[in-house]
């Protein structure tokens, strides 16, 4: 089945990513792997932690990050219990993968003066809970076992929700794409979901075809060379 089978990064903004970088290297264990120019935007700098082979921690610098401010409820939602704008990220957990792990992390967060609430039980997984660079709003969690549908979808939570036990059995059942491949760009439809471009540079990148776009905008050589 068609489907993503992961995370392979996620990417904060940062206005100091050498602040970013000693956090989530030192507090959070996360060694860098990658740091250098942004492919394709100039004056951006662009890092990468280690999580594991499959999954990286992402920082973005850009010169005009330090004059846009923080407003909690607003940008950044400050906790695990309190909202944000629509789109934004309310927090995000990161896994290990047992009970012992969830303390051992707990324990290294705290030994450099970062307090840390938890562990908590909340059933389907445990979790620690605690404030990361520029107002993070972060978590560790461990699953003993992968979350089951019969136990953890609510019908009361769909019907507030508003989603009908039609669209729930899709839901949980998403349908197989078995093809057709390649599949033509789709006309602009300005209800959809789009990036942020300016209007003339996206319509005219809409057209060109996938394979000129490919090789033209792929950065493939990593920054210091091939080693040796």
């Amino acid at each position: 089945m068609t489907q993503p089978n992961g995370i392979h990064h996620l990417a904060f903004m940062a206005s100091d990513i050498k602040k970013h970088i000693a956090f989530f290297s030192e507090v959070m264990g996360c060694p860098l792997v990658a740091i250098f120019d942004m492919h394709g935007v100039p004056g951006a700098l662009h890092a990468f932690l280690r999580m594991n082979d499959h999954g990286y921690f992402s920082i973005v610098q850009m010169p005009q990050v330090a004059d846009i401010p923080i407003e909690i409820g607003k940008t950044h939602a400050g906790s695990g219990g309190l909202p944000s704008a629509a789109g934004t990220l309310q927090h995000v957990a990161f896994r290990v993968d047992t009970p012992e792990q969830l303390v051992a992390m707990r324990d290294r967060i705290r030994s450099h003066g970062i307090n840390v609430i938890g562990p908590i039980d909340h059933g389907m997984c445990s979790s620690i809970y605690f404030a990361g660079p520029d107002q993070m709003t972060l978590e560790v969690a461990t699953s003993a076992e992968p979350v089951d549908p019969a136990k953890w979808i609510d019908l009361a939570v769909l019907a507030k929700a508003g989603i009908s036990p039609e669209e729930a059995a899709r839901f949980k059942a998403p349908t197989a794409y078995t093809g057709p491949s390649p599949v033509p760009q789709p006309a602009y439809d300005p209800a959809k979901p789009h990036m942020v471009y300016p209007p003339e540079v996206y319509q005219q990148m809409l057209k060109i075809p996938d394979e000129v776009l490919t090789k033209s905008a792929s950065y493939t050589a990593p920054p210091v060379g091939e080693p040796a």
